[in-house]
């Protein structure tokens, strides 16, 4: 069984992507992910891989078109205001079907706002994260064991798919340390048929273009990658449930929200309370059916996030045979187990 280490959230996302076969890293220094690129800064020079500070966010996500472009397993990671100034480079990155990983440490907005964790970023990064008819994949991990080992998910399924993906946490998960296992060895990605490496006098051109002046061209370009999306939505949603079999008030949260309704809902059924949670391990594609099992038998809902409401109006337009309610903290304000427990006692008329 491989050894298990103590590590930061951020380095071991950096380390995961290593042993992921991802040896080209490019990114722009912003709080609080800054491990991830301290981390690369020391290890890619011995690996002989490259890692490159670029001058701006902008540049950066530009940086890994041009990698995925050449057929290279690429990474960027930045916090929610560089995120906004990467979305035009993923518009650019779906249009041209690159795949690529870019992970969001969020913290709190909007602006410049806070250095404090956050989960506002949610509709960037499952509605618009970037112009045009699009999706990438969105995973939202709740350790730092999970959190390495979506990184292999997330660089396997995009390359699948030729889709960005996006791992979006928050500045908890990303400063927490916890024990986590990696795989002994550098996996060695399969080769992309489709990238622009050189023909080395064997096939034909290929060419990595987002521009069509078509409008019938272009229309059926993105008719076919919608065929994919949708690929993607019946085969990889994915939720996590605890206590959710007999619940009567369903809770549903992602990330480090997810941990502390688990405390909430642990101490609700001490209480002889039937509380349970539903926890989106994908945000896109959201995992719709299984809340619609999980939510099944419950009387009411509970939606707790770390803003002040997003993810809810997807549970909404899941559920609506029932009552959803909402529960959120923000400006980098962490909700508390004592805090959910309060609003789970209210929704079943007070404590037991």
């Amino acid at each position: 069984m491989p050894e298990r280490v103590l590590m930061k959230g951020n380095e071991a996302l950096a380390e995961a992507a290593i042993r992921a076969g991802c040896l080209h890293f490019f990114g722009y220094p912003i709080t609080p992910q800054n491990e991830v690129n301290a981390y690369m800064s020391k290890r890619m020079p011995k690996l002989g891989g490259v890692y490159l500070q670029a001058e701006s966010e902008v540049a950066a996500i530009n940086m890994i078109y041009g990698a995925s472009a050449a057929g290279i397993r690429a990474l960027t990671s930045s916090s929610s205001p560089g995120i906004s100034l990467k979305t035009e480079g993923i518009s650019y990155m779906c249009g041209a079907d690159l795949p690529g990983l870019i992970l969001n440490i969020q913290r709190g907005g909007p602006g410049l706002g806070t250095i404090q964790p956050s989960q506002a970023d949610y509709f960037q990064s499952t509605k618009a994260p970037g112009h045009g008819d699009l999706h990438i994949m969105v995973f939202a991990p709740s350790t730092v064991q999970e959190m390495a080992d979506t990184v292999f998910k997330a660089f396997d399924l995009s390359d699948e798919y030729r889709v960005p993906a996006m791992i979006l946490i928050d500045g908890i998960l990303g400063q927490m340390m916890e024990p986590v296992a990696f795989p002994d060895h550098i996996a060695a990605p399969a080769a992309k048929p489709w990238a622009t490496c050189g023909t080395k006098g064997k096939r034909g051109r290929n060419v990595i273009n987002s521009l069509y002046l078509v409008a019938n061209e272009l229309e059926e370009k993105v008719r076919e990658r919608f065929e994919r999306y949708a690929e993607i939505e019946a085969k990889h949603s994915e939720a996590e449930e605890y206590f959710a079999e007999d619940a009567d008030i369903l809770l549903v949260a992602y990330g480090a929200s997810s941990r502390v309704v688990k405390n909430a809902v642990s101490a609700a059924r001490k209480q002889g309370i039937k509380a349970g949670m539903l926890r989106p391990v994908t945000l896109w594609p959201f995992p719709k059916q299984q809340l619609m099992a999980a939510a099944k038998n419950a009387k009411s809902l509970l939606v707790v996030e770390m803003s002040m409401g997003q993810m809810v109006e997807d549970v909404r337009l899941v559920v609506k045979d029932k009552p959803v309610e909402f529960f959120g903290r923000t400006g980098g304000v962490i909700p508390s187990p004592a805090e959910v427990l309060e609003q789970i006692e209210k929704l079943c008329g007070g404590a037991k």
